[in-house]
């Protein structure tokens, strides 16, 4: 009787920490469909179906970096690039247990969106950075290597065929990039033969495994590992063990790190470790989630904060690379910082829309400022799988 006294005693001590697991766990699922519904609601375009504004509050003096040469100002609607974590959002949410019914709207809408980027006339087709019906734009590769994991993802969730053709369309328009400079690899973007860089050869290797993935025919698996390998033995920085941003075609590696370059990687070698069995991947995984979280973590930044927050959406795709190996390997420590970032941001850093600020810091000209819709489309994309995690 003593004994059983002390176990329902021993019991009864250990269900509060359940019941708040359950509830922090709940509050995550809530946390990304409120951001996701702010981003939805404030950034739409609504005499566009399906297309988004770049920045909120709009303003036509905004100006953009991400692209080739000089800086650009914001359009009547946003390039492809940000519209994309706001299909990857939608996505996952519909990965959440109830949920898919529910946003399988949003992304037949966000499929009609995507559509108007692609560009049938020059050949092979591929998506260029701004819709079509508004003027002729740069097609990027890595816009359209995040334009094929979104359509597998789509596949994932609805098992729609079309969205598989896509993502083997948009396969065949990055393949085409592909040349034996520095040894192989894509360029970022058509036509400018100047340098690889991780960001367009990462996404190809996600969407080639993906799409073997979903297809199981190996060929892509072959065009995966071969993306993989060539990122792995060229980009691979000797001393720091991350991915460098790019190679110049004289083979000297530009040694600026970003997040996501890393995490796009580590996700791959699990994905080929997953289908092949080959340890060597899984090793690799392993060794660039250390060396990603040592570097990143060892950077300047706020007390408050555990990670060096370079770019919000690139640190969540480092989080895919974190994820896809906990589920491998289970160990949580690097998912934990971001998750504590995260939450420190959501806590503290929301402008008075709702939104976070770029760097996650409560700092009054962040606040201030308009923001960016894939600095948004990121939180609701972290909240959702960070529940999917937890529960």
């Amino acid at each position: 009787m003593k004994n059983l006294k002390v176990r329902i005693s021993a019991v009864l001590c250990f269900l509060p920490s359940i019941v708040f697991a359950q509830l922090k766990t709940e509050k995550y699922k809530q946390r990304a469909e409120a951001i996701y519904q702010l981003v939805w609601d404030r950034y739409r375009v609504n005499k566009y179906p399906g297309l988004f504004s770049e920045n909120y509050p709009t303003g036509k003096s905004d100006s953009l970096n991400y692209f080739q040469g000089e800086a650009v100002k914001a359009k009547e609607v946003s390039f492809l690039w940000p519209f994309s974590g706001v299909f990857t959002a939608t996505n996952i949410l519909m990965r959440c247990p109830g949920l898919k019914t529910k946003y399988k709207p949003y992304q037949d809408t966000l499929v009609i969106g995507v559509e108007q980027y692609r560009d049938p006339l020059r050949k092979p087709p591929g998506y260029q950075a701004y819709p079509v019906d508004f003027e002729k734009a740069d097609r990027y590769y890595d816009d359209n290597g995040l334009v094929g994991i979104d359509y597998m993802e789509s596949y994932f969730n609805t098992r729609n065929p079309l969205y598989l053709r896509r993502a083997k369309e948009v396969f065949k328009f990055i393949l085409s990039g592909w040349n034996s400079d520095v040894g192989g690899g894509v360029t970022w973007l058509e036509g400018h033969n100047d340098q690889k860089p991780a960001c367009s050869n990462g996404m190809a290797t996600l969407t080639a495994l993906k799409i073997y993935e979903g297809c199981k025919e190996p060929c892509y698996l072959e065009q995966g590992k071969r993306f993989y390998n060539w990122m792995y033995s060229t980009l691979r920085d000797s001393t720091t063990g991350i991915i460098a941003n790019d190679v110049k075609l004289d083979g000297k590696q530009n040694r600026t790190f970003w997040t996501y370059n890393t995490g796009s990687l580590i996700e791959a070698a699990v994905l080929i470790y997953k289908f092949t069995g080959e340890a060597k991947y899984l090793m690799q995984a392993k060794q660039l989630a250390a060396s990603s979280y040592k570097y990143f973590s060892n950077l300047p930044h706020d007390k408050n904060l555990q990670m060096h927050i370079d770019v919000p959406w690139f640190l969540t795709v480092l989080f895919r690379g974190y994820e896809a190996l906990y589920k491998i390997d289970k160990d949580y420590r690097y998912l934990s910082a971001i998750e504590h970032d995260l939450n420190y941001a959501w806590q503290n850093s929301r402008d008075k829309y709702g939104f976070i600020t770029k760097n996650w810091l409560p700092e009054k000209s962040q606040l201030e400022k308009p923001k960016w819709l894939l600095d948004e489309a990121c939180i609701a994309e972290l909240y959702a799988r960070l529940y999917l995690i937890k529960r």
